[in-house]
């Protein structure tokens, strides 16, 4: 699996957009934004200043980054950008006040190859840093792999585990005498992995209505045309709930076993002849090996024990095997 400039742009602006981040300046190559509390956290590691925060009560200074999507063209776009500015200021300045002898200088600019290769000769290969932009403003290229990347992954899929998310009326609702009642679903996201020597993965996206118990098999699909927010809406109730939590996560887990009994395990016996006809070839070559170490008990030892390893090995890459996990949950109050 991969993803493209314009795939990355799209996952980071939504994760900005939903933690609250302020954006600054965008274009389609860049964006460059303040951020949240809640993505500062997550991704600037500086848990001792959020703790004297925390204690401290004082007003929070959150870091501004510009992630760039394009380099070559944000790189092109700023030096244009330069290019006319320096155009301008020299057409702004009389030639008869120019110092003779004396042309423009450029002051080095810190992460510069010149400077790199200096830093490197006295202390060896030094690792890329975000840049510092103007105002103070941290550089960051994101590309499908990258460090940063990653670590906006690990926030979103950390951020989004568990949820509590309520469906917005429409505007005669809002001004309707009677109030409209919510009812309460548990959603749960399973993957299920059927693994051997070989791997196939499965989405279940399951409902249950915690009024009534119904389950619902494709609850993804029951969501996408409904506008959720976390906010409870005006004009709107919470029907109490009949069922917990817990029971009915046990329903759906009694639902998925079901679900899973019926289905055609055929993989599965062909991967314990792929592990039987494995087994048969390492126990013939190690057979062999021991009879070869008749009189020097230590490396039959050695030869048993590295048999023993090596079947261990093979079971555990070719034994069958259903592996369920949820990936995510939430409450989700739907009218």
């Amino acid at each position: 699996m991969t993803m493209n400039s314009q795939q990355v742009q799209r996952f980071v602006l939504t994760y900005l957009e939903a933690t609250g981040c302020s954006v600054i300046e965008r274009t389609p190559n860049h964006v460059t934004v303040k951020l949240s509390p809640e993505a500062d956290k997550a991704l600037t590691n500086r848990p001792y200043y959020w703790g004297y925060v925390e204690r401290t009560g004082v007003p929070a200074q959150t870091m501004s980054f510009t992630f760039i999507f394009d380099g070559e063209a944000y790189r092109t776009a700023q030096e244009s950008s330069m290019d006319n500015m320096s155009s301008t200021k020299n057409t702004s300045i009389p030639p008869s006040q120019a110092q003779p002898g004396q042309g423009p200088q450029q002051a080095p600019v810190s992460g510069s190859p010149a400077q790199d290769q200096v830093m490197g000769r006295y202390f060896g290969h030094v690792p890329a840093l975000p840049q510092l932009g103007p105002g103070r403003i941290l550089q960051e290229e994101l590309r499908y792999g990258s460090r940063r990347l990653h670590q906006i992954f690990e926030a979103a899929r950390d951020g989004g585990k568990y949820v509590n998310l309520f469906e917005q009326p429409n505007a005669h609702q809002l001004s309707a005498h009677s109030p409209a009642m919510y009812e309460a679903w548990l959603g749960v996201c399973y993957k299920i992995e059927f693994a051997c020597d070989l791997k196939r993965e499965e989405l279940h996206w399951l409902g249950i209505s915690l009024k009534s118990g119904t389950i619902v098999p494709d609850f993804g699909s029951m969501l996408q045309s409904r506008l959720l927010s976390p906010l409870l809406a005006g004009n709107m109730h919470v029907q109490p709930a009949k069922l917990s939590v817990p029971e009915a996560s046990t329903s759906l887990e009694n639902y998925l076993n079901v679900q899973l009994s019926q289905q055609d395990y055929e993989w599965a016996e062909q991967a314990r002849e792929r592990l039987r006809e494995e087994l048969e070839v390492i126990d013939h070559y190690y057979d062999d090996l021991v009879k070869e170490q008749k009189e020097e008990e230590e490396k039959k030892e050695a030869v048993q024990e590295q048999h023993q390893a090596r079947r261990k090995e093979m079971v555990w890459q070719y034994e069958p095997k259903v592996l369920v996990s949820a990936i995510n949950c939430g409450i989700f109050h739907l009218r």
